[in-house]
């Protein structure tokens, strides 16, 4: 099988960043939003001069129902390359949101009985999925997982559409080898790459290991 795309997400500090700048993930993701892995534009700038961002990453920064002109404005100072919008965003922000910047546009489904259909009305506009799980406390982070047998509805889906889809929400290096086995294109983690709140090393290496050992034996 061919590696899934790594996403490694809500990166709050520099040592966070160097971490998962020197792993394997493909996607870098920032947090403009409210959070506890909440970020600014200054650090990540700060960031990126000390550290650049190699060219076979690309950096993503997640916004929660943000103003256009907030968005824009991040993007003239942050290299983005992927916005990845993860609230209650229309398909007619996104359109405006990837006419003003130019860049690749995720969207964010939060798991539900009607998320499915919610993702269809995106078609032809979202060049991206994360689908996380559903929570009243907060947009994403939380380290809580959805009902997994929804998986292959959202990945057939995307592929309908022709684009990549993440999964995301409470994966880890006790679950990863169990999210494998829907063959998804993308893996996006957040808190299970984290030991009390910050990047861990061995948490990453060890997810890669788990990542590359399936794949490695996986042959399809």
């Amino acid at each position: 099988m061919t590696r899934p795309l790594l996403k490694f997400c809500g990166n709050r500090s520099y040592g966070d960043w160097c971490y998962v700048v020197d792993s394997m993930a493909d996607v870098l993701g920032v947090i403009f939003a409210p959070s506890k892995r909440n970020v600014t534009k200054e650090q990540v700038k700060a960031w990126l001069e000390t550290k650049p961002l190699p060219p076979t990453k690309r950096l993503a920064g997640i916004f929660v129902n943000e103003s256009l002109e907030t968005i824009k404005e991040t993007c003239e100072e942050i290299p983005l390359q992927i916005i990845q919008c993860h609230g209650i965003e229309t398909p007619a922000d996104l359109k405006e949101i990837k006419k003003a910047t130019g860049l690749v546009v995720w969207k964010a489904i939060h798991h539900d009985d009607t998320s499915l259909e919610y993702m269809r009305t995106f078609q032809s506009i979202a060049d991206g999925y994360v689908v996380d799980t559903k929570s009243p406390k907060a947009w994403g982070g939380t380290g809580q997982s959805f009902d997994w047998a929804s998986i292959p509805n959202y990945l057939k889906e995307a592929e309908i559409q022709g684009v990549p889809c993440f999964i995301a929400g409470g994966v880890k290096v006790e679950n990863i080898k169990e999210l494998l086995e829907f063959n998804p294109i993308g893996i996006d983690l957040a808190s299970g790459i984290e030991v009390n709140e910050q990047k861990n090393k061995d948490l990453i290496q060890r997810i890669e290991n788990e990542v590359d050992y399936y794949v490695n034996n996986n042959i399809s």
